[in-house]
């Protein structure tokens, strides 16, 4: 059973903290609600940021004090809107609010408005929040098509020149060549697949699969293009960075989508590293057994 706060001192510090947030988010859903055109969207930040407005308001109430927002967190929330979307970085607030439920249970057991005041925020926000549409959400199959081939694909492919070319400008040279050739592949593959199925968003899809390719690519060549003569150096910042692309995009992914992390990454990441390995062995037969020399 949650232990009630006897000390007025502590409960107006929480009070007070619970007033900022409030505030907070409701200046950060209004500073989005005013910078994006979709009409519909706009509608569903507008809406929470009243209802935001509503529960400082209560707040205030209470504490009879006026605070300050936090606006640097204004800032990074809005910032990161406009480089991962909507959905990633609400989803992401959404899930920091969590940490504070013990908190809100000390209140309510004082002030039993509160669990209402709770349960009206959480519900509203949930329904409001699975209201807003993205279009790059639609695309995240398309977006995998192209970021799985080329980790899986171009990693390989690289381990294995490391060992039969041992040199940093073949190596990013080839590396180059094979990824805009798998890219245009991969796109225009998208393309057909979605046409036969009759898709009004082919073009789009082959379009994201393609950019998301030809990215990872350029990422995954840049080490042998700043260290050409340290390949094997090169390789292993490679395979660092194809791990990072892996974890930055499968946390995005369990965020915005609500998918489980810890699994995906896992298997995402042990594919990608297996099949290194396993081309970086066949370079080195390659090199062996063909007696390449560069």
């Amino acid at each position: 059973m949650v232990e009630k706060v006897k000390d007025n001192t502590k409960l107006n510090k929480l009070m007070l903290r619970f007033q900022k947030v409030e505030l907070t988010e409701h200046l950060i859903y209004k500073k989005l609600s005013d910078s994006i055109k979709d009409e519909k969207n706009k509608k569903v930040l507008e809406t929470i940021s009243q209802e935001e407005l509503k529960h400082y308001n209560f707040w205030k109430s209470y504490t009879k004090r006026e605070v300050k927002p936090n606006s640097f967190k204004v800032i990074f929330y809005f910032l990161l809107s406009k480089i991962f979307g909507l959905t990633f970085s609400l989803k992401l607030m959404e899930t920091g609010e969590k940490n504070a439920q013990y908190f809100y249970d000390v209140i309510s057991g004082i002030i039993p408005e509160v669990k209402k005041i709770e349960e009206d925020e959480d519900k509203h926000e949930r329904e409001l929040l699975e209201m807003i549409e993205e279009e790059r959400l639609n695309y995240v199959g398309s977006i995998v098509l192209g970021l799985n081939d080329a980790l899986v694909e171009l990693t390989g492919a690289l381990a294995g020149l490391t060992f039969a070319l041992q040199n940093g400008v073949l190596i990013a040279t080839s590396g180059l060549i094979t990824g805009i050739a798998a890219s245009l592949s991969m796109a225009a593959s998208e393309y057909l697949s979605k046409r036969a199925e009759n898709d009004e968003r082919a073009l789009k899809s082959a379009l994201y699969t393609g950019i998301t390719y030809l990215v990872t690519v350029a990422l995954l060549i840049l080490p042998y293009l700043l260290m050409p003569n340290k390949y094997f150096i090169s390789l292993i910042i490679t395979l660092i960075i194809a791990v990072l692309i892996i974890l930055i995009f499968n946390f995005y992914i369990s965020v915005a989508k609500g998918l489980p992390f810890k699994s995906r990454f896992l298997e995402m990441a042990g594919i990608s590293l297996g099949v290194a390995g396993l081309t970086f062995f066949i370079g080195f037969l390659v090199r062996i057994t063909l007696g390449v020399s560069i």
